[in-house]
């Protein structure tokens, strides 16, 4: 007639058996969303960030020299080993960075005549990586960045404004970089709010620009679980050698 022991220890099992896979499943599927939704790549700034040093004031050392215009001046080649281009997309998770390290280009600098100044550079599609195989696919697929078709993005320089006629040892200069994006073989004029510095014998090249998914004819990739924002942050992190 009684409670037999055996049965309730059968169902207490039976409970703990559920609950801890209900628990393994919930940690399993949460560390599968977060794989493809997540962001896996940080951004490695070439210049100190702001909180780090204002515009205008040195880097590194407290003490800063003038830099001879034939340092400066000629033509400076894209470090390939050390500079980088980012692609950010904020969803309703988090914001998510995808980079690219096959970067080349050049920056051409005349101190004493600032139109004479001019850049150009290029990242390969192919190189680009979230840190997610099937998100990189499908991000460099024909429904995107059709990498296929069109291999390199590129950005053509159309003038600087804000070039010093001296510059400084590790002093941070603000610039803004005005050109040509190319995306898919389609032109956007662009922006790009930047700060450069010399330093031992490096010049180093941070900006950002804001573009959209309209912009070059790509749909907003919104989900049913996960919104995005239709703005793409574009961030160069660059450093030229001579």
């Amino acid at each position: 007639m009684g409670n037999n022991p055996n049965k309730r220890n059968k169902n207490g099992k039976n409970v703990l058996y559920a609950s801890g896979l209900a628990l393994l499943l919930l940690v399993g599927g949460y560390s599968v969303y977060d794989y493809y939704a997540g962001n896996h790549v940080e951004i490695e700034q070439v210049i100190p960030s702001s909180g780090q040093a204002a515009a205008g004031q040195p880097s590194s050392a407290p003490a800063s020299t003038a830099v001879s215009a034939d340092k400066l001046n000629g033509t400076w080649n894209i470090a390939a080993a050390s500079s980088k281009v980012y692609l950010s997309v904020t969803t309703s998770k988090e914001t998510v960075n995808i980079v690219g390290d096959k970067v080349q280009g050049q920056w051409t600098v005349n101190l004493s005549d600032p139109a004479q100044t001019k850049g150009q550079g290029e990242v390969e599609i192919a190189s680009l990586s979230s840190g997610n195989g099937q998100r990189d696919n499908h991000v460099k697929g024909n429904d995107y960045l059709q990498a296929s078709a069109h291999p390199k993005a590129t950005f053509a320089v159309a003038g600087f404004e804000g070039m010093p006629a001296e510059w400084k040892e590790g002093q941070i200069v603000p610039l803004k970089i005005k050109g040509k994006l190319n995306v898919k073989g389609i032109d956007k004029e662009v922006t790009f709010d930047s700060s450069a510095l010399y330093e031992q014998g490096q010049l180093k090249l941070s900006g950002s620009t804001i573009v959209t998914f309209d912009d070059f004819g790509m749909k907003n990739p919104h989900a049913v679980v996960l919104a995005a924002e239709n703005n793409l942050a574009v961030q160069l992190e660059l450093v030229f050698t001579k």
